[in-house]
């Protein structure tokens, strides 16, 4: 076997996480002597033993790492937190060579684990399969790297290019199949968003539902807190954001109410405090406007538009840009387009 199928079945490895480990990113190792796999791991829930750790105590004879090579799939870390350093827990062993496919941006990381290696004398090579390491934790590198959450726009929109009705009626514009779709895509997110028009007439829940896996940090943006406790976000179900400006701080409700000021720029605001808040990804279910508000100010990293066969006629029209498709599918009738920026 080559170098490059051992760090794909890391990379096959750390996707198991997914939706489990964030903020951490998702990572996977497999360790390998004489070119037979002995040792594997991934970091499956946050707080819990990273993906060198588990690989590591797959191995019942310590002796077998003498001389063995290691493919991890982000720079083992050298600091404590939740748990001791992974970079510590290699060079215990006479590890011929570890190869990293990604270094981690995390600035208490960021180059120290692979510097702790070397110094042990321990052969590190970076690079292999970075892209597709890269792309697998590209909310987490997108957090470190731009201090900021990754963001998702989302939206499902008629044939003739309206996302909901001139009543603002919007449901069931896209099929069942797609539906199940976006729940799945809840349960990867750390917040799901929407604007006041959207929780006012569609009373969204903005929870896992049709799919099993934990639901997002829900996101209110209710400037004069229109929205009334009676309705779903304001359940305590999940934890609540509700971004605000009124004079009355909040109403009978388990949500957390976070004043900011509206004047400004309002994205850069909130795009600095879920940075603060430790929220590594926001999917935005808004309607047109909050949507063409990061599209316009050029906050967002990617898209995800449902096109269905239907036909409104007239009504709102969805968000208007163009950007590169990265992929297409069809979801029953429905057409899924998503899109990258850059």
């Amino acid at each position: 076997m080559s170098k490059e199928l051992f760090m794909q079945r890391a990379i096959e490895l750390a996707l198991l996480g997914a939706g489990s480990v964030a903020p951490n990113p998702m990572v996977g190792c497999v360790i390998v002597k004489d070119n037979q796999i002995i040792g594997e791991g991934w970091h499956r829930n946050f707080g819990g033993p990273h993906a060198e750790i588990n690989a590591l105590n797959q191995v019942s004879d310590k002796s077998l790492l003498n001389g063995a090579e290691v493919f991890v799939t982000l720079e083992p870390c050298s600091h404590t937190g939740k748990t001791p350093p992974c970079a510590d827990a290699l060079i215990q062993y006479a590890f011929r060579k570890v190869y990293i496919a990604t270094l981690d941006p995390n600035p208490q990381v960021a180059g120290k684990g692979m510097a702790r290696l070397q110094q042990a004398g321990i052969k590190v090579e970076v690079g292999l399969l970075e892209e597709e390491s890269r792309e697998m934790n590209r909310r987490f590198l997108c957090f470190h790297e731009k201090k900021r959450p990754y963001i998702l726009l989302k939206w499902a929109q008629t044939s003739d290019g309206f996302i909901a009705k001139e009543n603002y009626d919007s449901k069931w514009i896209s099929n069942e199949l797609s539906r199940m779709l976006v729940h799945k895509w809840r349960s990867e997110e750390a917040a799901i968003m929407v604007g006041t028009n959207t929780a006012w007439y569609d009373n969204p829940s903005l929870t896992v539902r049709s799919w099993s896996g934990k639901s997002p940090i829900r996101i209110l943006l209710d400037r004069s807190l229109r929205i009334p406790a009676s309705h779903h976000l304001h359940d305590g179900s999940e934890t609540t954001l509700v971004y605000h400006d009124a004079k009355v701080p909040s109403l009978p409700s388990p949500a957390q109410f976070v004043p900011i000021s509206f004047e400004g720029d309002v994205l850069k605001t909130l795009l600095e405090d879920w940075y603060q808040k430790n929220i590594l990804s926001v999917l935005v279910e808004g309607g047109t406007a909050l949507l063409q508000s990061f599209i316009d100010q050029d906050l967002w990293d990617e898209s995800r538009i449902f096109t269905s066969k239907q036909v409104f006629e007239k009504g709102i029209l969805a968000p208007q840009w163009r950007a590169a498709i990265h992929a297409s599918d069809k979801i029953g009738e429905d057409e899924l387009k998503i899109l990258r920026k850059g």
